[in-house]
């Protein structure tokens, strides 16, 4: 198998907010594809992520989309200033620094910064 890209897709209940969410949040100027009527998707590195306007009901396990950053704790600091409700900045010694927070329906996201290897 050779893998070239990936696609996460996230449910959101107004398309319209949750762009402009993603792209205040992400620092994005718009989105790279509107392949149909109520989807959008941004590039993100290697990573395309997808809303798609449908219900946000959950079902069954829930799902983090995590993403590498350069500097998680710079990133935390900017995301509150946005005033987006973020988790604590976690540290797992010798692995990664990380938080967690949630977009307006409850999309479950991740920033972390993998810790150099001694």
């Amino acid at each position: 198998m050779d893998l070239r890209s990936a696609t996460v897709g996230m449910p959101v209940s107004d398309l319209r907010r949750a762009v402009e969410w993603y792209q205040r949040v992400f620092a994005l100027a718009g989105p790279d594809l509107e392949p149909a009527d109520g989807v959008v998707e941004f590039q993100l590195g290697p990573i395309w992520l997808q809303l798609g306007e449908e219900p946000t009901a959950r079902s069954g396990a829930e799902v983090v989309t995590r993403f590498d950053v350069a500097d998680v704790a710079a990133e935390r600091d900017r995301l509150v200033g946005l005033g987006v409700e973020v988790g604590p900045l976690e540290h797992v010694p010798g692995a990664v620094d990380y938080f967690d927070f949630a977009d307006p329906d409850g999309n479950r996201l991740s920033l972390y910064t993998l810790l150099a290897q001694g």
